[in-house]
């Protein structure tokens, strides 16, 4: 056995050599030949990706999960390489255009087509700095085209070509070509001397009946008090049937959903706003809007998906749209003549119709005064003493009605005494005294009433007029929001952190008012509340008008000072008490007449009355 091992031994070694060296060679070759081809797979994977990346851009969210190692380990060169056989519209770089004229500057960016920044020419901030609605990250408009399972314009790159027209207006064609014969043109137009920019959509070679836009804006903070500001923030939508709404913006995020075909959606600030028109409608609407209270730069939020029907035409659909960037100046707003002047808050809700008082007599009034006096604070003084004078017939009547139960009021006081405390009958016999003498007593009440509208229509037009913003006057620099002339540092309740100087006079005139009135006035001994009322009242309002503007303000500080003034002439010089005590005795001895209302009431009298009587009680043996 150990002789045939040594026998066959070399033989075996030689076979096993040469086994193995070819296995070895075959298997290394294979090795070779395999990881030649993966490197191939794997390059062509990569192009492959980098090219379906570019084509198809998303929003990246975590870079760290968003972006694979492969993608990462791309080379430069085979980026570059790519990204020339992509379309224009995919291959491209951002830059900044800008289009202006004599009322706004608008700058544009080259990805996505649309405004990032809106300055409106001819005002500045609370603090004087340049005036932007929108500027920046949070603003965009974009349209979402049926390809790529919705590419979003925002996504595209544009070329831009800037025209200036002969009639001085002046416009930008941004261009995207997607290869294939698809493109996207966003035309913008801006007249010459306007607020209203024209923007046209064009696509061609993308067939489809209407184009979903996403509208973004982000409320720049403007004016000097941001909580005013955002509570004056809303979202006005307007239908082409003539209905309207509007939405106040506050710190929860709200959705509004309208299927209706609608005319117009208006984001509002407190005095600027941007509105987006479809003239032939958007036949749907969602809009989402809220306030970042975290961020003091931005007032309020607002985000619109609108689905915009478009014209068919030769391989091409278009959709026209007006786009408005300026202020809540009513006179501009209403030369447009859709309504747009609706969202200058002149009063809604319960007081919609104290609307009706500014736009048919206050505001006339008030821009005829503007067209040839500068001064507002002087259109505000001469505006109340108008009121006062159209006024002063109801004002006559109600001081002449006082001063009639002024005169009576010894004569209550001998029923008061005569009868007791029995203030059922005392009020019927009052009631009898009155209409023996020809008194009415709602006389002093019923004309008050009148003026009542004209202090609620100021009370919506002054914070809300344009004209007012950053008007001076005396000590105060701005109009259009609360003089401050002291700061505490800290805030009061229901007060606040500052003392407005007209406010403050407000109060004190109106309390100078209610005790020259209760003077003036017979008090009713037996309802002490209507004794302090006159006195509660002006203290209680203090703390609501410490932050409303300074017109308002001043208005009804200047208000009570002519109501002093007219009803001491008044009282001094056109009522005479002895000639109306002599025509009540007279009117005593003449048959009584009472009115209808006197009746009805002393008739509400007897039945009460009647049902205070205690029946008699029967005792029964």
């Amino acid at each position: 056995m150990r002789y045939l091992c040594a026998h066959f031994s070399p033989f075996m070694d030689r076979n096993q050599i040469t086994g193995f060296a070819l296995l070895a060679a075959l298997l290394i070759a294979y090795l070779f030949y395999n990881s030649h081809e993966q490197k191939v797979y794997l390059e062509r994977k990569k192009a492959d990706s980098t090219a379906y990346a570019l084509a198809h851009p998303r929003a990246v969210v975590d870079s760290s999960k968003a972006i694979t190692a492969e993608k990462a380990a791309v080379t430069d060169s085979a980026t570059e390489e790519m990204k020339k056989l992509l379309p224009p519209a995919y291959n491209g770089q951002s830059q900044v255009v800008t289009l202006e004229n004599k009322k706004l500057s608008l700058q544009f960016n080259t990805k996505g087509a649309y405004p990032v920044a809106a300055n409106i020419k001819g005002y500045k901030t609370y603090s004087q700095k340049t005036l932007y609605l929108f500027n920046g990250a949070g603003s965009q408009f974009s349209a979402i085209l049926p390809l790529d399972n919705g590419r979003s314009t925002a996504d595209l790159y544009f070329v831009p070509v800037i025209k200036d027209e002969p009639n001085g207006d002046k416009s930008i064609d941004f261009s995207a070509d997607l290869g294939g014969g698809k493109k996207v043109d966003m035309i913008y137009t801006l007249p010459a001397d306007d607020y209203m920019m024209r923007c046209n959509i064009i696509l061609t070679g993308i067939p489809t009946s209407s184009l979903a836009l996403n509208w973004q804006t982000m409320g720049l903070h403007t004016e000097k008090d941001i909580a005013n500001e955002r509570m004056a923030s809303q979202v006005y939508y307007r239908n082409k049937n003539g209905d309207n709404d509007y939405f106040t913006i506050r710190n929860e995020e709200k959705i509004v959903h309208n299927d209706g075909t609608s005319h117009w959606l208006g984001f509002r600030k407190q005095y600027f706003s941007t509105v987006l028109i479809a003239d032939d409608g958007f036949s749907k609407m969602d809009i989402k809007f809220g306030i970042k209270q975290e961020d003091t730069n931005v007032v309020a939020q607002n985000q619109a998906l609108l689905q915009l029907p478009l014209k068919q035409g030769n391989n091409q659909q278009s959709g026209s749209l007006r786009w408005y960037i300026g202020p809540n100046d009513y006179h501009t707003l209403q030369a447009y003549k859709i309504d747009l002047e609706d969202m200058v808050p002149l009063g809604y809700g319960v007081m919609a119709f104290v609307k009706y008082i500014n736009r048919g007599v206050l505001i006339p009034i008030f821009y005829f005064l503007a067209s040839f006096i500068s001064n507002y604070a002087i259109i505000i003084m001469l505006m109340t003493v108008f009121i006062r004078l159209i006024l002063s017939f109801f004002t006559y009547k109600s001081y002449l009605s006082s001063a009639k139960m002024r005169v009576l009021k010894p004569e209550l006081d001998e029923l008061r005494a005569k009868i007791g405390d029995d203030q059922q009958k005392f009020s019927m016999e009052q009631m009898k005294l009155y209409r023996s003498a020809g008194v009415n007593p709602l006389g002093g009440c019923l004309p008050m009433l009148f003026q009542l509208p004209i202090l609620l229509s100021m009370y919506y037009m002054f914070p809300s007029f344009i004209e007012f913003r950053q008007q001076h006057f005396l000590w105060c620099n701005d109009l259009s929001t609360y003089d401050s002339v002291f700061n505490f540092g800290f805030s009061i309740p229901f007060y606040g952190d500052h003392v407005s100087l007209f406010t403050l006079l407000m109060t004190l005139s109106s309390l100078f008012l209610a005790v020259y009135n209760r003077n003036m006035t017979p008090q009713d001994p037996n309802n002490p509340m209507m004794k302090y009322m006159p006195f509660i009242f002006p203290i209680f309002l203090m703390g609501i008008f410490n932050k409303m503007a300074a017109a308002l303000t001043f208005y009804y500080t200047f208000s009570n000072i002519l109501s002093i003034a007219q009803q001491f002439i008044i009282q001094k010089y056109f009522i005479d008490e002895k000639a109306i005590h002599a025509q009540l005795q007279e009117n005593k001895n003449k048959p009584p007449t009472p009115s209808k209302w006197a009746q009805k009431l002393e008739e509400i009298q007897k039945q009460q009355a009647e049902r205070g009587k205690v029946p008699p009680r029967i005792n029964k043996k």
